[in-house]
């Protein structure tokens, strides 16, 4: 008999359906992007000043950012467990971008809400 020690909390399925769920909603928002900049007659400053002057867009272009940070998460996070084996420097590894990740956020708010 195996016996198998259980280090992490319960991963796979779940973080392996956020990841696909992340990357749909972050395509379908590119794809919008791109959309509408093709539709428009002339492209410059003006055109994204009034495509971001909306709540609707910057809710959805925050939703998106969140969605990107929290798929590069997963994915770190998965590498770091995979190759970084001593538990100390994994440790720090996670806390080091959990707290830039955490930073992003901040900072994303701040440029679509100017705060």
């Amino acid at each position: 008999m195996v016996n198998r020690i259980v280090t992490g909390a319960h991963y796979g399925l779940r973080d392996w359906l956020a990841q696909r769920f992340t990357a749909v909603v972050m395509a379908v928002y590119a794809v919008f992007i791109v959309v509408y900049l093709l539709l428009q007659p002339s492209f410059g400053y003006d055109t994204w000043i009034g495509l971001f002057s909306g709540n609707i867009m910057r809710t959805f272009s925050l939703l998106f950012l969140l969605t990107l940070f929290y798929h590069a998460w997963i994915g770190v996070r998965d590498i770091v467990m995979d190759y970084v084996k001593p538990a100390s420097i994994r440790l720090l590894i996670h806390v080091l971008v959990i707290l830039a990740l955490v930073l992003y956020v901040i900072w994303s708010v701040q440029i679509l809400w100017g705060l």
